[in-house]
């Protein structure tokens, strides 16, 4: 098994962990295009349109300024849903997980081929969303930065929904988890509005979530002519935030505690 795994390229394993999801996503495309678009068409509408107009501090529509923002809460909503749910269902329904345990691959392999639909889900979502917001508002730009802010925070939100449906024992835990984790951070954490507008000891807890700066940073680099630092310590928070789910991920798969 170990010679195998020697044999075997690590980026071969991914591929192979990840096939089957991509797969999946391939027959069901056009309803997962659907999902994944509804919600933040409904935020667009209801927030950028429905409850605030005109420019903001940074000189900049309102409809510019949320749709980065609505970008982050994509990759989200995206990458953490379709791989908590698939992982969820494969494990404690099919238990399909479990035989792909059996198979020699690395720890490492899994956790990245694993996070693959969630990542790809996520993606499209965001740059649907960017579509929509080039006819909206012009002022958006698609940097090299802001493709990259965006992968990385599909990649960290998709491995969190790994750790998540690795921890959770039924479907009412992962539930609890989206109702105290998901659903709190799709509001608070600087999607709809500046972090920095609030009270010091709230922008406090609300750094310490991984969505608030990914929003800061998908809209730092969406609207440069209106940012004029990108925040590269969020940038980094995120991959920190990205490394450590990783490597919690890996010692669940590790020591079995799933």
């Amino acid at each position: 098994m170990s010679e195998y795994k020697r044999n075997t390229g690590f980026f071969h394993q991914v591929y192979h962990v990840a096939w089957s999801d991509l797969m999946f996503l391939k027959h069901n495309l056009l309803n997962t295009i659907i999902m994944t678009i509804m919600g933040p068409l409904l935020y667009l509408i209801a927030f950028g349109y429905g409850l605030r107009s005109g420019e903001t501090d940074i000189g900049v529509s309102y409809v510019a300024f949320v749709i980065p923002g609505i970008m982050a809460l994509t990759s989200l909503s995206g990458s953490f849903s379709s791989t908590s749910t698939r992982i969820n269902v494969q494990r404690l329904y099919y238990k399909s997980f479990d035989e792909m345990m059996l198979c020699p691959l690395s720890n490492a392999a899994i956790v990245l081929g694993k996070s693959m639909l969630g990542l790809v889900r996520g993606l499209m979502g965001c740059f649907l969303m960017y579509a929509i917001g080039l006819v909206l508002a012009p002022d958006l730009e698609l940097t090299p930065l802001a493709v990259i802010c965006v992968i990385i925070s599909c990649m960290v939100f998709s491995m969190l929904g790994m750790l998540a449906a690795l921890i959770a024992k039924s479907h009412q835990s992962m539930s609890t988890f989206n109702s105290l984790i998901i659903l709190p951070m799709t509001f608070l954490c600087g999607t709809f509005f500046e972090v920095d507008s609030l009270e010091p000891i709230f922008q406090g807890i609300l750094y310490c979530l991984p969505l608030t700066h990914s929003s800061l940073c998908i809209r730092a680099a969406c609207l440069p002519d209106f940012y004029t630092d990108f925040p590269w310590i969020s940038l980094a928070v995120l991959v920190v935030f990205g490394v450590v789910i990783f490597a919690l991920s890996h010692y669940m798969l590790k020591v079995r505690k799933i």
